[in-house]
């Protein structure tokens, strides 16, 4: 190891570059160095990570809500459990999970799954029920069936709520994937984590956290333009009278 100014730092090579020596704030040689067999693994897991635990999350919550649209007392106890679960420390269900699951990634991702759910529940269920009745009705009066209604007019109203509801869910578990490395070893922890105990270690430290920062505006963005792409009626620049209902009245009229 090697010292500066009371710091300590990895004793790297001998051809390491005095900005890394010196443990300045910022070094490109270490990225471009380390980018192959560091950064770039650590960011590949948890972009799985956070991907499977949102998917898996994310079907969960839509089966209750779905369940609790049509059957009110469903709501109560599932948001009950979210609630209970989503209050629960990070820190404190990883490691409680490690004891019956055992420290992989599926206490990781157990662990993940559960903070998604009040969040998306409740918005999936809010959005569905922001439909205005008169437009079920009027569904209802061009003869289309109970799931009909559900898959062509009430989802499609219901997208801006739930996608809204994964905006906030993807960015929580970016955050949160970060303290895995606790109990399994992936994700931009690790680096931040390993740089933290070398000193700290500036350049790993900014870009790993640099990386997830960039991660989750990234995810964001991409969920505002699939949202904008899945509703073109909620868009400004949009008529205001059109909706999933008025285009479907629109095909028959054609047909």
């Amino acid at each position: 190891m090697h010292t500066v100014g009371g710091s300590v730092i990895p004793d790297f090579a001998a051809h390491s570059s005095s900005c890394v020596v010196d443990n300045h704030a910022f070094c490109w040689g270490w990225v471009s160095e380390n980018w192959g067999t560091v950064l770039w693994p650590a960011l590949r897991q948890h972009v799985l990570l956070v991907a499977a635990a949102v998917a898996i999350g994310f079907a969960i919550a839509f089966a209750l809500a779905l369940a609790a649209h049509r059957y009110r007392r469903v709501e109560r106890p599932t948001v009950f459990v979210s609630t209970f679960l989503y209050t629960i420390p990070s820190l404190a269900l990883f490691e409680l999970l490690v004891a019956p699951v055992g420290a992989n990634v599926i206490s990781a991702e157990i662990a993940l799954v559960s903070y998604t759910l009040l969040i998306l529940f409740r918005n999936i269920l809010a959005g569905l029920r922001s439909v205005p009745a008169e437009v079920l009705d009027a569904a209802e009066g061009m003869g289309m069936s109970r799931r009909q209604a559900l898959w062509r007019v009430e989802l499609p109203l219901a997208l801006p709520a739930i996608v809204a509801g994964l905006r906030i869910a993807v960015v929580t578990i970016i955050a949160l994937a970060t303290i895995v490395y606790t109990i399994y070893d992936a994700g931009l922890g690790v680096p931040i984590h390993t740089a933290l105990g070398e000193g700290p270690f500036k350049t790993e430290l900014i870009a790993a956290g640099g990386l997830t920062i960039a991660l989750a505006l990234l995810c964001d963005g991409l969920l505002v333009l699939a949202q904008r792409a899945l509703t073109p009626w909620a868009r400004a620049d949009a008529a205001p009278t059109r909706s999933p209902l008025k285009d479907q009245r629109r095909r028959r009229q054609v047909a």
